[in-house]
């Protein structure tokens, strides 16, 4: 089976395990939340990933980061890509995910990633601003990423917005030679 293939046979069986507790949008939030802070580190990614650890470390390393902050059913999901050796797919299945869950209210899904995190109302506004820009409801899920600087970064498909302080610069930058 080829990666995209598999991945998505993830995100599929996890909208429907989502959909059954009855919280699509709620875990689908979570299991990306949880995502993106287990990727945020190197060397827990690369532990999750060695598969010279036996996979119920590697779940009980998951309980003890995530568990605190995560339902029982975003860190089952989470251990059952480890159990199935496919940790390294992490991120893309809750990408996916959340695109599906996004889907069902007929918008389409924004990676935006800040410096800092937004509060409701900012996230709202960009939302609603990035939908005027895009033509379709547009649903963010907001990336705290230090290497931002400033401003966001945001992404939906293939289409880059790149509001960061950084890309301001290298564009004064440029323009001064």
């Amino acid at each position: 089976m080829d990666s995209m293939a598999r991945i998505d046979g993830y995100a599929a069986a996890l909208v429907d395990v989502f959909r059954a507790e009855g919280d699509l949008d709620g875990l689908s939030d979570e299991f990306f939340g949880a995502a993106q802070a287990l990727e945020a580190n190197p060397e827990l990614r690369e532990t999750l990933g060695d598969r010279r650890i036996p996979v119920e470390r590697k779940q009980a390393i998951v309980g003890d980061l995530v568990g605190q902050r995560a339902s029982n059913v975003t860190v089952a999901s989470i251990d059952l890509l480890i159990a199935t050796g496919h940790i390294r797919d992490l991120t893309s299945v809750a990408e996916r995910l959340a695109d599906v869950a996004a889907a069902e209210h007929g918008a389409v899904l924004a990676e935006v990633r800040s410096a800092a995190d937004l509060d409701a109302e900012q996230v709202a506004r960009l939302e609603a601003a990035l939908s005027k820009a895009v033509g379709r409801k547009v649903e963010a899920k907001v990336i705290v990423d230090p290497k931002v600087v400033g401003g966001v970064v945001t992404k939906i498909g293939d289409t880059v917005f790149d509001g960061s302080v950084r890309a301001r610069l290298d564009e004064l930058r440029d323009e001064w030679g």
